[in-house]
């Protein structure tokens, strides 16, 4: 199977996430989320996991370079050969600039950066409508996908379900124009390397996926 080296770029409530773990699926690709490679590192006990600890334990931001040291390490790991699903970074043209360099050094290709693009209105509808059962986490949506028996989960049959505190119009809002300043810097320095391809977010998951596979077999 060709290797695919991909970063998954998209607005909170775009559906990357989604996309990412069919991504990861269809090409037996690892997916590779900052925060969780950081919780990793940590548990695992890893030169860079020890830093973080320490970093974290004393309240400070990690850096872009303990980051990038911590990507590194895991691209070594032989569950990337057949390749990887960025997600969640970068997010600052300094950290796009520190992760082609580390990459060049290991002499890693990128194949892909897609952005999956979402008109912010839709995505504050789709964002506030969301509800999960508060018993197996089954999500749910006001307009989109409520219970098939009210107040009942399809999944496990419970009656209490929750809602994200940050799921408010407002939150969201914010969260959204954090997402646009950064996407300003990124999209241009992607589009310039030939990499950028910008997907309709704003259809039915198969067509997004389907336009991803694309991008990714071409």
């Amino acid at each position: 199977m060709t290797e695919k080296r991909l970063i998954l770029m998209g607005p909170p409530g775009g559906g990357k996430g989604t996309q990412a773990k069919v991504l990861q699926e269809a090409y037996s690709i690892v997916q590779l989320s900052t925060g969780d490679m950081l919780r990793a590192a940590v548990v695992a006990g890893t030169g860079v996991g020890k830093q973080v600890k320490a970093i974290m334990d004393a309240g400070n931001l990690v850096s872009d370079e303990i980051v990038i040291g911590m990507i590194s390490e895991r691209l070594d790991v032989e569950d990337c050969v057949n390749g990887f699903i960025l997600d969640g970074f970068p997010r600052t043209l300094a950290q796009a600039e520190g992760l082609d360099s580390m990459l060049k050094e290991k002499g890693i290709v990128l194949d892909s950066v897609v952005e999956i693009r979402v008109p912010d209105q839709n995505l504050v509808d789709r964002i506030t409508g969301r509800f999960t059962c508060s018993k197996c986490g089954e999500g749910y949506h006001d307009t989109f996908k409520l219970p098939i028996i009210a107040d009942s989960c399809d999944s496990c049959g419970n009656a209490e379900f929750t809602r994200r505190a940050d799921d408010h119009a407002e939150t969201v809002k914010s969260r959204l124009e954090t997402y646009h300043k950064q996407a300003s810097q990124l999209l241009p320095f992607y589009e310039s390397t030939g990499l950028l391809t910008v997907v309709d977010g704003d259809q039915d998951m198969v067509a997004v996926t389907t336009e991803i596979k694309r991008v990714l077999d071409s």
